[in-house]
């Protein structure tokens, strides 16, 4: 086994790099995005080394003309109004745990959060006393925005948190979904709880509920419910969280129903709208025929 301290550009090279990231799909099954990745990740290390140490800018350069694979545009599922509705009817709020995992679900549909942003969320983060109400959310890159809520759903957030004593000064730091140990739940914790209630949904009605559906697709629900409702995409990527609006254009071209539309708004009639009367009529062609003899 090779220590760090012996490892050398001798032994990083091109072909070591193509070969490691051949064995990624072929051996280990990964995907190209994965692949590309790891390459990114590489390639990031190498340009640190490059500036370090230019007396290698050969070998170097050689890694970073590795091209990444282009990797296959997955269609993603999401829920449209009615199968978000019938999924949130599911939970028991007649108990403690089903009222929390419906204002859990509700939330992350109405704020289009990431997972890990629902998880760290505590009461200190909602601002639900006056209008206007919002959620802080903290994402991605150390970046907060601010979510504005419907009334709603603010109704369902100030029951849940007085039944569950989150509404007291002492608990405003405490995770706002805990577990059953009142601890911060985990991604997987709150994917099990969409889980079970996918399935239950799934049964009443298959048509409007898919039977696989990960918590990233409520995020993209939400998305696609905005760009149906004609929310320009600059507007949707501050609500998402995007770094641009690139990223954003995806639910465009995912959305059938948005691009019909853009066509048909688009559309322009270069038809001749007035057709001479003796077009198509048999009896006007003879008689001026007739009058031609």
């Amino acid at each position: 086994m090779l220590f760090r301290s012996k490892l050398s550009f001798t032994l990083l090279n091109k072909n070591l790099i193509v070969g490691f990231l051949d064995w990624l799909q072929k051996e280990r099954g990964c995907c190209e995005a994965t692949r590309n990745q790891r390459l990114a990740a590489i390639s990031s290390f190498i340009k640190y080394a490059e500036y370090m140490n230019p007396g290698h800018l050969f070998e170097c350069h050689q890694i970073l003309s590795i091209p990444a694979k282009k990797a296959e545009t997955k269609v993603f599922n999401y829920l449209n109004i009615d199968g978000m509705k019938l999924l949130l009817q599911q939970p028991d709020t007649q108990k403690a745990k089903g009222l929390r995992d419906l204002v859990l679900l509700s939330l992350m549909y109405e704020s289009a959060a990431r997972v890990q942003e629902i998880i760290d969320l505590t009461p200190a983060s909602l601002f639900i006393t006056n209008k206007p109400y919002r959620v802080i959310l903290h994402g991605k890159g150390n970046k907060y925005r601010s979510i504005p809520l419907p009334d709603k759903q603010v109704e369902l957030l100030r029951q849940y948190m007085i039944q569950s004593g989150l509404l007291n000064r002492e608990n405003v730091q405490n995770p706002l979904f805990p577990n059953y140990q009142g601890q911060m739940m985990t991604r997987n914790g709150v994917n099990n709880i969409l889980v079970k209630y996918v399935n239950m949904a799934y049964e009443k009605n298959p048509s409007l509920v898919p039977n696989r559906l990960s918590c990233h697709a409520i995020r993209h629900s939400k998305a696609m419910f905005l760009l149906e409702s004609k929310v320009e995409l600059m507007h949707i990527r501050d609500f998402l969280g995007h770094k641009s609006v690139l990223t954003t254009e995806i639910y465009a071209r995912m959305n059938p129903k948005f691009t019909f539309e853009a066509v048909k708004n688009a559309y322009k009639n270069i038809t001749v709208d007035n057709i001479p009367a003796w077009k198509g009529n048999n009896e006007i062609m003879v008689m001026l025929k007739n009058l031609a003899k």
